[in-house]
């Protein structure tokens, strides 16, 4: 890929966000009718390919097994205000009352009170009854520490996801995750992230996980290229971890890893376009914000909002436009693709000739 000289000392390559590309239609058109959305990873199948995001605004045990019915899979947030409370709901109402900059100092005071493991137990507990997929994702730094109270308590799935996730992390100060041999040890697979480069992705595939999450996470919540000055557009980092997948399928004889877009999923189009540019499913977040039935009422936090030295997140407004079941299937009363979002995808895969999500990473796409 052709560099760009920024200046004598460093040069870069352009890189693309899905707001910079668009899906081609092809001589081929379908029925949305006979479109499967179907997606697998391991031994679970869902109707959608579409993981609602371990966030307190989105997900709560109710949300998480109202999604699973849907045909999802929602992931609770095992270090979030569901698991340091015994009725979280007082605080979600304080929280959407909240004005400016108390947002974040009163959000840091919240989530100051320490995880308790028998919490974590009970609220996977509750939506393993429910009989859907249980999900649970905890921080990486968080991950020994809880681990087999989440496998203990019947998790299915288990999230290790952060603001970017190695395979190689240094510390002076504690002994590192490491993550091949966690993953090696556990019965259940693993989906660990964010991670945005073909050689990091790689690294993360060679642990031994079912599936690397791509980005940073957080999308319209997060503030780490403000804070820190880090992000890859999404787009490029798809198509980079996609080729990884490739690489690895070759290295390791045959072996499948799901690489599933995690943050700027903000419509039904950025929902196409990811997978259209390498992604097996997505991970979403705001757009469940904006549902009636949220728990954030109305408002959207992920847990970089909340961190007690440097947030690097906030708590943003959403005007609710209808239940969770109507933005994910409609029908849809707004034409700004934040609802029906299986719907359009279902339309975009059936204008372009496809009937299975993976055939649709081969369709084509240009940059605008």
């Amino acid at each position: 890929m052709t560099e760009i000289e920024i200046g004598r000392a460093k040069r870069a390559r352009r890189a693309y966000s899905f707001d910079d590309v668009a899906i081609v239609p092809s001589r081929r058109t379908r029925d949305p009718e006979e479109v499967s959305t179907d997606w697998q990873i391991d031994a679970y199948r869902f109707d959608i390919p579409v993981l609602a995001a371990p966030m307190d605004s989105v997900m709560s045990p109710e949300t998480a097994i109202a999604f699973g019915r849907f045909g999802g899979l929602g992931v609770l947030n095992l270090e979030g205000i569901w698991t340091r409370y015994d009725d979280p709901l007082p605080l979600l109402e304080e929280v959407a009352g909240l004005q400016g900059v108390d947002a974040t100092r009163r959000l840091q005071e919240i989530y100051a009170e320490p995880v308790r493991a028998e919490l974590i137990t009970e609220r996977l507990r509750q939506v393993r009854e429910a009989g859907v997929t249980v999900a649970g994702s905890l921080s990486p730094q968080r991950t020994k520490e809880f681990a087999k109270t989440v496998v203990d308590a019947g998790v299915d799935m288990f999230v290790i996801r952060g603001t970017t996730v190695s395979a190689e992390h240094v510390s002076s100060q504690a002994e590192p995750l490491n993550l091949k041999e966690f993953i090696y040890e556990l019965d259940v697979p693993v989906v660990v992230g964010g991670c945005a480069t073909h050689q990091a992705a790689l690294h993360l595939m060679r642990t031994g996980a079912a599936g690397v999450l791509v980005g940073f996470g957080g999308g319209a919540a997060h503030t780490t290229r403000t804070v820190l000055g880090i992000a890859v557009p999404m787009a490029s980092a798809l198509a980079d971890v996609a080729a990884a997948r490739r690489d690895y399928l070759d290295e390791s004889g045959g072996r499948y890893v799901h690489v599933i877009a995690d943050g700027s999923i903000g419509t039904s189009g950025d929902l196409a376009k990811a997978i259209a540019c390498g992604a097996d499913a997505v991970m979403v977040g705001s757009p469940f914000a904006r549902a009636s039935d949220a728990p954030g009422g109305g408002f959207h936090w992920g847990t970089e909002a909340h961190h007690a030295e440097l947030p690097r997140g906030q708590r943003v407004g959403f005007e609710t436009v209808g239940t969770l079941e109507e933005i994910l299937f409609g029908p849809s009363r707004v034409a700004d693709g934040t609802m029906n979002l299986i719907g359009a995808l279902k339309r975009s895969m059936a204008t372009t000739g496809y009937t299975e999500v993976k055939e649709f990473q081969r369709v084509e796409v240009v940059v605008e």
